[in-house]
């Protein structure tokens, strides 16, 4: 009886260990795979910025070619930003609904479906025609849900932030590819490597990014989430993730603490030929400069910070830093002036974005983070759209300084709010 009595014991604790290893392997397997998808995501995020940033370089040259003068280009490129306004918060919403590879695999087609349009616009019409699909092209969203889904909170700022090295690789190598073959190719031939390219992406999203990635909700997130109900263009729905409590609070330091750089920025081109001098290819090296900057600071820095320090204190530091920034612009009368504020204003607008992104879809149901994702992505094309009206208005009438002085005001006053304000936050520690 003992000696069965022992081997009953023996053969349990053997299942258990038995069990408890093929748990282990199994969970093993799943951080694989999940590093696996992110990895991807990363990969998709740079191809399609790199093709992004090939036809930002060459659409003037095309325009002119086919005799669109500035005011015409300008409402060219207003016509993309209203598309890409529209388009971020439905296809958040697509991505909920549907799932992350579904939403991925829109994004690329509508890539694809872009750089036909435009490789095909032998004309005005059919050139603004070929910015229809904007309104879907969401890669670097779309990569952003991926790792929001697959990351635990903790580890979300991070990585989100180390999507900053795709986009310094998309500015530097998208600039530079695109300039040297339309240069030695033709003008068209950039638009027949993004339309590859882009087919290309589809595929690697169809097979490597996971159906569903996000992990089931619970209780807390059933109660709150839209992405179940309704349509995918509902805005009533949409509107609902800003009455969270916190919500409304951070997108409007997202929006505002970032707007007057915002609007620099729109207006650098014509800044670097008439305050700064530059010709079009100093132009290209300064844009080089700050897409270096940009890799590094918010690929390394930025993650390594999120480890030492709360949100909350990174998000006061961002716009602590934007102060100073906004002194320096306001100052600035050389662009080696320029390059040296170029540093804390990559910093802040680095830690600015990355932080906001995760605290906002922290604040909301794990299935409804797509939906806030694309409306965090709907605020770069705001400034793209309202930017020249504005951005030109305050350069003609005030000069550069007129946007530090702006960026120095704007900023006093959300750090005041910042510290006095008890907005409530999940905060997660590591």
């Amino acid at each position: 009886s003992t000696v069965n009595s022992k081997a009953s014991s023996g053969g349990e604790e053997e299942a258990s260990a038995m069990r408890t290893k093929t748990l282990g392997e199994s969970g093993y397997s799943g951080e694989v795979k999940r590093g696996q998808a992110i990895l991807v995501a990363y990969l998709i995020a740079t191809l399609d910025l790199t093709f992004l940033f090939m036809q930002v370089g060459v659409m003037p040259y095309l325009a002119k070619s086919l005799g669109l003068d500035s005011v015409g280009f300008g409402y060219l490129q207003t016509t993309f930003g209203v598309l890409q306004l529209v388009g971020g918060p439905i296809f958040g919403r697509f991505a909920d609904k549907f799932g992350t590879r579904a939403a991925l695999v829109l994004s690329c087609a509508s890539g694809s479906a872009f750089f036909l349009l435009l490789s095909i616009s032998t004309s005005i019409p059919l050139l603004f025609l070929s910015r229809l699909p904007a309104v879907f092209m969401h890669g670097l969203p779309g990569a952003q849900k991926v790792i929001t889904d697959l990351t635990a909170p903790s580890q979300r700022a991070d990585a989100l932030g180390k999507l900053g090295l795709c986009f310094g690789m998309g500015i530097i190598i998208g600039s530079a590819l695109g300039g040297v073959l339309s240069t030695k190719f033709g003008i068209f031939v950039p638009t027949y490597f993004g339309l590859v390219g882009n087919l290309i992406n589809t595929m690697i999203a169809t097979v490597w990014i996971p159906l569903q990635a996000k992990p089931k909700s619970d209780h807390r997130d059933t109660e709150n989430s839209t992405s179940q109900s309704g349509s995918v263009f509902s805005i009533r729905e949409i509107l609902r993730l800003m009455k969270i409590p916190g919500v409304m609070e951070i997108f409007i330091v997202k929006v505002f603490a970032g707007l007057p750089i915002g609007l620099f920025l729109v207006m650098f081109s014509i800044i670097s030929m008439d305050f700064f001098g530059l010709e079009a290819v100093e132009s290209g090296y300064l844009m080089s400069y700050f897409g270096v900057l940009q890799m590094v600071i918010q690929g390394l820095v930025v993650g390594k910070l999120t480890n030492h320090c709360t949100e909350r204190t990174l998000l006061r530091l961002s716009v602590f830093v934007f102060i100073g920034v906004g002194l320096g612009m306001a100052l600035m009368r050389t662009v080696w002036h320029y390059c040296i504020v170029a540093v804390p204003l990559t910093f802040a607008f680095s830690t600015l974005g990355t932080i906001t992104d995760s605290i906002l879809t922290k604040a909301v149901p794990s299935s409804d983070t797509g939906t806030m994702l694309g409306i965090c992505a709907s605020v770069q094309p705001l400034t793209r759209t309202i930017g020249p009206t504005i951005g030109g208005v305050l350069y003609r009438q005030f000069g550069v300084s007129s946007f530090g002085y702006l960026q120095l005001i704007v900023n006093i006053g959300l750090f005041i709010y910042l510290l006095k304000s008890k907005i409530p936050l999940r905060e997660v520690k590591n």
